[in-house]
């Protein structure tokens, strides 16, 4: 093997590795950011599940006094 090849050859190599390096860098800078993205989903889910519950509780507490008989008896009052 020429003293050319060698050099040509190591600097293939060279530049193979390096290549494979940075795509490497990429795939755990692509990981990093997925768990991120997840973790800030979850807040948000749990963020929403509270609202939800919390206009639960409120539908039911309107839904009660709009079935409550007083509030038949006080709207056909306002009718008169």
């Amino acid at each position: 093997m020429s003293g050319t090849s060698m050099v040509v050859l190591i600097v293939l190599i060279s530049v193979g590795f390096g290549v494979l390096y940075d795509m490497y860098k990429k795939h755990l800078e692509f990981k990093e950011k997925t768990l991120n993205h997840n973790q800030d989903s979850d807040k948000q889910n749990q963020a929403l599940r509270q609202q939800v519950s919390a206009l639960e509780e409120r539908v039911q507490v309107l839904e009660k006094i709009v079935t409550d008989e007083g509030y038949n008896v006080q709207k056909e009052i306002n009718k008169l």
